[in-house]
C-alpha cells in the first residue's frame, strides 16, 4: 500500500498535548505506524557527562502515531490524502484543494 505520509511532509497534529502545532516529518517507521516530527512530542532526556559531551537535560522529539497527524495543503489547513493516476505516475493529492502533493 502506498504511504499517505512521507519524510519531509508538512503535517499538523490532530490530537494530544501538541494539538494544532505544525512541523515537518524527519523519519517514519511504517511497521509501528509512528513518525518523528520536528518540535512535536518533545521529551526531556537526561544524559550523563563524559569526556566528549557535556551532561544535562536535552530535549528530544519522540515518535507520534500516524493517525494523529494530517498533511497540510497549500492553504496550511489539514487535509486528507488521495491517490490518482497522472499519466503513468501515481500521485498523491490533497482532498480539500485537489492539488498534487
Amino acid at each position: 500500500m502506498a504511504a499517505k505520509l512521507r519524510k519531509g511532509d508538512s503535517v499538523v497534529v490532530l490530537t494530544g498535548k501538541d494539538k494544532g502545532k505544525t512541523g515537518s516529518i524527519t523519519s517514519i517507521d511504517p511497521k509501528s505506524g509512528k513518525a518523528i516530527v520536528d518540535g512535536i512530542n518533545i521529551a526531556i532526556r537526561h544524559t550523563k557527562q563524559s569526556q566528549a559531551t557535556e551532561g544535562g537535560r536535552t530535549p528530544k522529539a519522540m515518535p507520534i502515531q500516524l493517525s494523529n497527524l494530517a498533511i497540510t495543503d497549500s492553504n496550511g489547513k489539514a487535509t486528507r490524502v488521495g491517490f490518482r493516476m497522472d499519466g503513468d505516475n501515481k500521485v498523491r493529492f490533497a482532498k480539500t484543494t485537489g492539488d498534487a502533493i
